[in-house]
């Protein structure tokens, strides 16, 4: 590295770069690769040898490298003029290229479109180009090579030519030479290499193909295609995919930060529903919002599962005692449900609301971290009310609790996709009164009162029949998107994903661990325990779609 900053220095500062001056000799070295472009301004300088003037490397985007060897040619020259344009303008100067194929592509008349656009940008300056072989342009192809895919050093080369001789799959190979005219192995400076597409490659013995995948891989922790087209730059490796899909699933940096391809793991599980009203209520704040003249900041929202019948309450805070205060007003009027589910928030975990279901004898079920679709009831509504609130108070957002009351009563009376009938119907047996239409209302009220009473019960069933129908579409439409989930078991190591990120996390690791997974539980949930010093909760919980195996190498 030190030799290397040496280097850099000595270019970059007299005697070796010079100053641009008009009238002198002025020639434009280009060159191009898969991985990047380069050019080299040189003029004549006082002791009438050419000097590097200025200095231009690039990456290639990832659509540029599916250009063509003389498409990524002529990139190479456009890009070196615009960047050179106010020395080059105006004066006759040299384009020094190792492409053959470029003068005769420019001199074309049916050009595609793309080169033909940069012929017209190439007839702004007076130039003539010359071709000259690769040999003789290495002084520009260095910075053509992308560097982080230089792999190669000194020390490395020796390791390599070591390993060599007490490899017996390099020594096979190496007696292959002079024996089989069509070999593409030779020896060089006592290295085995490989000719592969132009390139001379050096043959990989076993004990070190890991270590250089490594190598290319950790430049940058780059895909398997990037990591495997940087070893093919160097370095030849049988059945190299294999490999390096291997290093790269055994890497702790990429199992922590990369996301999970593929299909989802694991199906859905819809919650069955019973056959009854406030059996079931599905419950979670919404919120903060902007407070009200009241403090109010949230809303609290309990939604029943058979009838979707909603109620909103408005709460100064996500509390564990504000949630109790409402669900002992509903308690008030309907009595307790069966069972509450709930996400993990502070106030549903806390003791308090614990030994409220426990002395009421309401089962309390937690949705598994990071898995909202478990709370989906209450979810679909937050949905519609966030933006129904934001439109109805957009005069002064602070007044946005005078909307909830007529917006929960609307919720209420609006048909239901899921039940094929509004919640009010549902769970009162009538149609919701309102002011709108009354007369009208009181007439159909009439005719459906007498048939009221015996077909509350074939309601009730037939709104039971559409939600599993509903739940049936649903879970084939996420089923498609799925596969079946890996089998964990007690005992594995893994990682899970970090499923919130506040201020300061967004470039955080995708995944903490490694946790043990000390419970397997139904529907692919797992409860889990912390092992090492990482940034993770001690104790938690996850399911399949959020894990995957902790496999370091």
């Amino acid at each position: 590295m030190e030799a290397f900053e040496k280097l850099k220095k000595l270019l970059t500062e007299s005697p070796v770069l010079s100053i641009f001056q008009q009238g002198k000799t002025t020639e434009l070295h280009t060159d191009a690769s898969q991985q990047g472009y380069g050019a080299v301004l040189l003029q004549e300088a006082e002791d009438g040898k050419l000097h590097p003037v200025q200095y231009m490397s690039k990456k290639t985007t990832p659509a540029e490298e599916k250009y063509s060897s003389y498409e990524l040619e002529v990139l190479a020259v456009v890009n070196a003029l615009r960047k050179f344009r106010t020395y080059l303008m105006g004066n006759h100067f040299k384009i020094i290229t190792d492409c053959s194929a470029f003068q005769r592509t420019m001199d074309k008349k049916d050009l595609v479109t793309r080169i033909a656009r940069w012929a017209l940008l190439l007839e702004e300056f007076d130039y003539e180009i010359v071709h000259r072989s690769g040999q003789r342009m290495q002084h520009v192809d260095a910075l053509s090579r992308y560097p982080v895919a230089i792999i190669t050093s000194d020390t490395l080369t020796a390791r390599l030519k070591r390993a060599q001789q007490e490899d017996e799959y390099t020594q096979s190979l190496r007696s292959m030479i002079g024996s089989n005219s069509d070999s593409y192995f030779f020896d060089k400076n006592e290295i085995l290499y490989k000719y592969v597409d132009g390139r001379e490659l050096i043959v990989v013995p076993r004990d070190m193909q890991t270590e250089i995948i490594k190598l290319a891989h950790e430049k940058g922790h780059f895909s398997a295609a990037k990591t495997e087209g940087v070893v093919k730059q160097e370095f030849f490796i049988p059945n190299l995919s294999k490999q390096v899909q291997n290093v790269i699933v055994n890497c702790v940096p990429c199992i922590l930060t990369n996301k999970k391809n593929g299909k989802k793991d694991g199906f859905l599980n819809p919650i069955p529903k019973e056959d009854v009203p406030l059996s079931t209520y599905h419950v979670d704040f919404i919120g903060p919002l902007p407070s009200t003249n009241k403090k109010y900041q949230h809303i609290l929202t309990i939604v029943d599962a058979f009838t979707k019948f909603t109620w909103l309450y408005p709460v100064k805070s996500t509390s564990a005692e504000d949630a109790l205060d409402k669900l002992k007003v509903q308690q008030k009027t309907f009595g307790n449900p069966k069972r509450i589910i709930t996400d993990r928030g502070s106030a549903f975990t806390s003791k308090a609301f614990g030994d409220y279901c426990t002395n009421e004898n309401i089962q309390h079920f937690q949705i598994t971290t990071g898995v909202p679709r478990g709370n989906g009831q209450v979810e679909r509504i937050h949905r519609t009310l966030v933006p129904v609130l934001t439109k109805l108070s957009i005069a002064d957002s602070t007044k946005w609790f005078k909307f909830v009351d007529p917006l929960q009563r609307i919720l209420n009376s609006t048909f239901n996709r899921s039940t094929k009938w509004s919640p009010f119907e549902l769970l009162i047996g009538v149609t919701m009164r309102n002011k709108e239409d009354l007369h009208l209302r009181d007439l159909l009220m009439e005719e459906m009162m007498e048939e009221l009473q015996e077909q509350r019960d074939e309601l009730r069933q037939d709104a039971k029949k559409n939600i599993q129908k509903i739940q049936a579409k649903n879970k084939r439409t996420y089923d498609r998107k799925c596969r079946n989930a890996p089998s964990y078991q007690r005992g594995d190591l893994v990682v899970i994903q970090r499923t919130q990120f506040g201020t300061g996390l967004k470039l955080r690791p995708r995944f903490l661990g490694p946790y043990r997974i000390v419970k397997v539980k139904p529907r692919n949930r797992y409860d889990l325990e912390k092992v090492g010093n990482h940034d993770g909760p001690k104790l938690t919980n996850s399911s399949a779609d959020l894990m995957k195996f902790y496999s370091p190498g």
